[in-house]
């Protein structure tokens, strides 16, 4: 053994009572009634005893019982002094006992501390206060040789097994301490993804929704200050009305996806390029159910695309193409270019940065730039 290993305390898991099942502690506890049963009876039934021995021995006893449970705190504790000081109290009590007659009280004595330290201390400090009792008990035993030879070594084999059988125990409950907290690490970590992507529908729902009306209604302004006559005007302000019907819309939609509600993807994708003049779909591969994520991370790169579309190059023609692979789902977004729409400057700019972010999320990839005559956005995501 290493010298850690002899100075070593056994856990505070297997010195406790966690983890004991209830049959073994009535069992323990009649074990304990049954020690304590033969220690007064021990003391009753000497017939040369008499008088105020008789009472110095039932005190003695109980005076026992005492520094056991005593030791038993101190050694929950771990606490070294404190331990092996009630243990020699324990022990010179024995030789007191046995001193004055009361015979089967000492031996119990003795074969409690010698169980009882191998169970619960150091083995460097139990080893020296286990051979002194068990040596006092092999010394003071009337029986044979190798019956008490036998009694000594069946004791230290008990002791030790006790030992190991308490650390075992203590093992087994640390290591369900640690899953519970793995369990509820875990929990916390999903809650805390739940809440993120919550957080991010709700965004991306708000951010679609509220930055087209902010399109139609600057464009109303603008109107306003040119002296625009007045179905020009209305024209916006209708537009923006109907955005937030498609707003409330989308959030329905939004939160049905957290519900696991989704409408086909397919369909999703017809609806939304059929609002949009000069947009046409493409859907080629084969069409399957897509986990929610990856669905919805198709559906919102979709409406953003489509939305700067009608921010940046108002009129443009937009191809949109959605591929099926074995392995992932392609999205890409096209327009034919056009003059900047008079809102160019609208809008807080952080579409492109949210569509790479949930790509990402999803160990995918997101690339939108300039081609050969408009604007492309393209995502992939493994499915």
């Amino acid at each position: 053994m290493t010298e850690n290993a002899w100075a070593r305390w056994p856990s505070r898991e297997a010195l406790g009572r966690a983890g004991i099942s209830r049959p073994r502690r009535l069992l323990t506890w009649a074990i304990r009634l049954l020690v304590l049963g033969i220690l007064l009876w021990g003391a009753w039934r000497n017939g040369h005893v008499h008088g105020w021995a008789v009472g110095a021995g039932v005190v003695g006893v109980l005076l026992a019982g005492g520094l056991a449970w005593a030791f038993f705190r101190t050694t929950y504790q771990h606490r070294l002094l404190p331990s092996l000081a009630l243990l020699l109290v324990l022990l010179g009590l024995a030789v007191a006992a046995q001193a004055v007659g009361f015979r089967q009280p000492a031996l119990v004595l003795w074969c409690g501390c010698a169980v009882s330290a191998l169970e619960r201390l150091p083995l460097g400090a139990a080893l020296p206060v286990t051979s002194v009792a068990l040596a006092s008990f092999a010394a003071t035993n009337n029986d044979p040789w190798l019956t008490t030879a036998a009694a000594v070594g069946g004791m230290a084999l008990a002791g030790y097994v006790l030992r190991l059988d308490a650390e075992a125990r203590g093992s087994a409950q640390r290591l369900l301490a640690q899953e519970r907290a793995a369990r509820a690490a875990e929990a916390e970590s999903a809650a805390l993804g739940e809440r993120a992507r919550i957080a991010r529908e709700i965004h991306d729902v708000l951010a679609h929704s509220l930055s087209a009306q902010l399109v139609h209604l600057e464009a109303a302004r603008l109107l306003i200050e040119r002296g625009a006559d007045r179905e020009q005007i209305l024209e916006r302000v209708v537009a923006a009305r109907g955005m937030a019907r498609d707003g409330l819309a989308e959030t329905r939609q939004a939160l049905s996806a957290l519900r696991g509600e989704l409408t086909p993807l397919e369909e999703f994708l017809s609806e939304l390029v059929g609002a949009n003049d000069g947009a046409e779909i493409t859907i080629s591969g084969e069409c399957r159910p897509l986990p929610a994520e990856a669905s919805q991370a198709v559906r919102r790169v979709a409406q953003e695309a489509l939305t700067n579309v009608r921010k940046h190059a108002p009129g443009a023609k937009v191809r949109v193409r959605l591929d099926y692979g074995e392995e992932q789902v392609t999205l890409d977004v096209r327009d034919s270019g056009g003059a900047p729409g008079e809102l160019t400057g609208s809008g807080g700019g952080y579409g492109l940065l949210g569509m790479r972010e949930r790509a990402e999320l999803l160990g995918g990839s997101l690339e939108a730039g300039p081609h050969e005559e408009g604007f492309a956005v393209t995502l992939k995501v493994p499915v």
